[in-house]
């Protein structure tokens, strides 16, 4: 039995000694506000930029290229979490999350005093890069920095960041946006990242001399799964059908023999087992990348369905759409609540069975123009991810060889984010082959909302099947 699996019994062994108040003493107080400011420079620059960048375009003009800023920075942020493990492993996990803030605040300042979009996009480029490689390590820091009992209240305590950032986000962004400026919105992040900088320096620890055995950074690979994240990024902005098919595949093709490659290299970005059907982690980490993918349907449909089907303002539609999160974070904070291991690890395999009627009351609210079954459905979906999300991150970790936990941990953001990506192409391209476009018939666009909504809940029987499976080879692995 390895020392990996020795700690992991104690762990579970004394799980119930896991309490919310050890989180805010002061062994682990600085390190868990490091980690949750790590997540929250990530998800309310989400939300100040997308609620500023309408006004920033007013100013600069180029609103052809709005799409742009927002695929830069999803897919140099995939491409940085995928370097992440990597950059840790030869400069030290101090190193670089210093370097990569101060990445994200280069680029954040380039967009504040920008003069024009081209400086914006290069901004949201650097901002992407940066802040990919921090939400990565974040998630890889969390074994090293915390017991396994307290795992769970740190993906809870994240969850309330998460939630924090759903509703002060907009609210702040948009009152500096109102009564200062856009370049305010965007400044916000600077002090942030700052005081996480300081953080940094206080919590974690000098690395040691790097080793002879680190491994190269593979840039051809990792410049491949790029261009294939940005075709499919590209296929949701082209207007022919025919040539977002030609992207989609072409996208497909070059992300299969990435990891085809990846597998046969000495210097691999992913677990050996990832995306296998005979290990947990590799089931386990498919689960991670098609939840988001289903799921992101309703994130790019929902509200615009809100308001041309059911005729509601911005903000009664922006307000349903946030049942989701809202449901997240109450039920991920509930879940970590729970002292139990092996429970917690039952309430997972609820979490795909929840996202599955969800979608199935979405597609029913459309089909019947019932609008109480909108918030059901996000309550539903937000509840599935709030069920296994913490669970499933900490499984991952759990099941991972010690010389590849980093790349599992940093994995963990990166996936979700290109499940996100892939989804948003996916449906995009499914609604607009169903006849959906802006001026299109309210029942023109109901019916391609149908097929959209449809597909997606058919295909999303498939997270019920890596949910279980997970569970079980993991159990067979004595980890569940």
């Amino acid at each position: 039995m390895t020392s990996h699996d020795t700690t992991f019994e104690t762990d579970i062994q004394t799980e119930g000694a896991g309490r919310w108040s050890e989180l805010l003493r002061p062994r682990y107080l600085a390190s868990t506000i490091t980690l949750c400011l790590g997540v929250a420079l990530f998800a309310f620059n989400e939300f100040f930029v997308s609620t500023a960048l309408p006004t920033a375009i007013e100013e600069l003009g180029g609103a052809a290229l709005l799409s742009w800023a927002i695929t830069f920075y999803l897919v140099f942020a995939i491409i940085g979490g995928m370097t992440a493990a990597n950059l840790k492993q030869r400069f030290g996990a101090r190193l670089t999350l210093l370097a990569a803030a101060a990445v994200f605040v280069a680029g954040t300042m380039l967009a504040v005093t920008a003069t024009g979009m081209s400086q914006v996009l290069a901004g949201r480029l650097l901002q992407g890069a940066g802040e990919g490689v921090v939400a990565a390590l974040c998630y890889a820091l969390i074994p090293e920095l915390f017991p396994s009992r307290l795992v769970p209240k740190v993906f809870g305590a994240e969850a309330i960041v998460w939630a924090s950032a759903a509703f002060a986000g907009p609210l702040v962004a948009g009152g500096l946006t109102e009564h200062l400026s856009w370049r305010a919105a965007f400044f916000i992040s600077v002090p942030a990242a700052a005081l996480f900088c300081l953080l940094v320096l206080f919590i974690v620890p000098r690395a040691e001399a790097a080793s002879s055995v680190a491994r190269p950074i593979p840039f051809l690979r990792l410049a491949a799964a790029g261009c294939g994240i940005m075709m499919i990024s590209l296929s949701g902005a082209v207007a022919s059908i025919g040539l977002q098919v030609m992207l989609l595949t072409a996208a497909a093709v070059v992300l299969v023999v990435s990891v085809r490659l990846d597998r046969r290299s000495t210097a691999p970005v992913l677990p050996a087992a990832a995306f296998t059907f005979d290990r947990s982690l590799g089931t386990g980490l498919s689960l991670v990348l098609v939840m988001p993918l289903f799921q992101s349907v309703g994130a790019v449909f929902i509200v615009y369905s809100l308001q041309h089907l059911w005729g509601l303002g911005p903000t009664a539609a922006g307000g349903l759409a946030a049942v989701m999160a809202i449901f997240w974070s109450l039920v991920a904070i509930g879940v970590a609540s729970v002292r139990s291991h092996g429970l917690r690890n039952r309430i997972m395999l609820a979490g795909p069975v929840l996202l599955v009627i969800g979608l199935a009351a979405l597609v029913a609210a459309l089909s019947t123009g019932m609008l109480w079954l909108v918030p059901l459905a996000q309550a539903l979906i937000g509840s599935g991810f709030g069920a296994s999300w913490g669970t499933l991150s900490q499984l991952m970790m759990d099941v991972s060889a010690d010389g590849e936990r980093d790349r599992t941990s940093a994995m963990l953001p990166t996936l979700q984010s290109t499940g996100y990506a892939i989804g948003a192409a996916v449906w995009g391209f499914v609604a607009n082959a169903s006849g959906f476009a802006e001026a299109a018939a309210p029942e023109t666009i109901r019916q391609a909302m149908l097929v959209v909504f449809s597909i997606s809940c058919a295909l999303s029987l498939t997270t019920i099947y890596f949910g279980f499976r997970t569970g079980r080879l993991a159990r067979a692995e004595g980890k569940f």
